[in-house]
């Protein structure tokens, strides 16, 4: 995750978020958002934290759907927070086409890096890749081009 940055910052929010409402099974309320924010209030994007929040919930059986094209087993599972981090994931791939491919990708790795179990990112990374040549065709293939030339 890129220190610093208010978006990056705002995804480690929301997979909080995500994170506890999933074990608790309910729909997090405004003072919970706002607990969850506090700590890093002043160094991230909320609105982009909340459009993530409310996004990811409202569209949590598309986003499952979605998801049963590239996970090895049921979502239910997968580690809560790797399953956060790849709903969110898949929200910036469908919805937020003006981040690149990769910046969703990479930040998801790092954030299963962080939060996630020992071997939690290679897991979140694999998943990503098929979900990017899923969702981003166009620019999954470009990046695929790019590398191979190097």
């Amino acid at each position: 995750m890129s220190a610093g940055l208010p978006r990056s910052h705002a995804r480690r929010a929301a997979v909080q978020a995500l994170y506890q409402a999933l074990v608790n099974g309910q729909v997090l309320a405004q003072d919970e958002l706002d607990f969850v924010t506090a700590e890093n209030s002043d160094k991230m994007d909320k609105k982009y934290f909340l459009t993530l929040v409310e996004g990811v919930s409202k569209e949590i059986e598309v986003l499952d759907t979605e998801l049963a094209f590239a996970v090895d087993r049921s979502l239910d599972s997968v580690d809560p927070v790797e399953s956060s981090i790849l709903r969110l994931a898949v929200y910036e791939f469908k919805h937020r086409p003006e981040v690149p491919y990769r910046v969703v990708l990479n930040e998801a790795v790092e954030l299963a890096k962080s939060l996630g179990g020992e071997q939690g990112h290679k897991y979140v990374n694999g998943v990503l890749d098929k979900m990017g040549s899923k969702l981003r065709t166009a620019e999954y293939k470009s990046a695929k081009a790019r590398r191979s030339k190097k």
